[in-house]
């Protein structure tokens, strides 16, 4: 689990790939403290597992599931990246629940300067937009954003420079690509109210199940 605060950017040092899957290297500083095989890194917002070290980095298998929904396939030598670590179990929720498993690409339309804000304007498909919401939460390229407006094509989120400049939004110009990853919570309630339907509405352990009807009668 991480929270969407990045730790450092990494350069991508190789990228070996296989017929459907790939092996990725990584140099780091930071995150390499306390870093051991096994242990989960988020790179750009994907949750990977480190099997190897190497003086100065790390390296990680990409499943192909993995490069079909995230940029990770796209990545070259001397690309810079969002590194963060798995969240320690006394640490500190400073951006919000993220599991590091990507929803999808987003594209970047529009970079607009307000004042010392940058506006990113990201095109999505509607299949990741149901789970947008306004001054709800979003990881971009694993990056813990709060959604400033949402439309039926694109969404904005408003940047302070500290943010751009510590992660790998400064490279981003639009055309390119992004990673997007929705709260999880959305998805969770979706699937919650949508199971009675999807088994022919048959009565499980709890009764009828969840229902507007049952949210309703008790305020919800």
């Amino acid at each position: 689990m991480f929270t969407g605060i990045v730790e450092e950017t990494g350069v991508i040092r190789g990228i070996r790939k296989n017929r459907e899957s790939a092996v990725v290297s990584v140099k780091a500083g930071k995150v390499l403290e306390d870093l051991k095989i096994g242990d989960s890194v988020a790179v750009n917002g994907v949750c990977l597992t480190v099997v190897e070290f190497f003086p100065g980095g790390f390296g990680a298998d990409v499943m192909h599931e993995t490069l079909d929904r995230s940029t990770l396939g796209s990545l070259k030598p001397g690309n810079r990246v969002n590194l963060e670590r798995a969240m320690a179990a006394d640490g500190r929720f400073g951006g919000h629940i993220v599991a590091g498993h990507v929803d999808g690409r987003g594209t970047v339309r529009k970079i607009e300067r307000d004042d010392n804000a940058l506006w990113y304007t990201i095109g999505a498909g509607r299949e990741i937009l149901r789970y947008v919401v306004e001054k709800g939460s979003i990881a971009i390229d694993g990056i813990s954003l709060t959604v400033a407006k949402v439309s039926e094509e694109s969404f904005q989120v408003s940047v302070i420079p500290h943010t751009a400049r510590e992660t790998v939004l400064q490279d981003r110009k639009p055309g390119d690509e992004v990673n997007l990853e929705t709260d999880v919570i959305g998805k969770y309630v979706e699937r919650f109210l949508a199971f009675p339907a999807e088994t022919d509405k048959k009565k499980n352990m709890a009764g009828e199940g969840i229902t507007m009807e049952i949210l309703r009668k008790y305020g919800f």
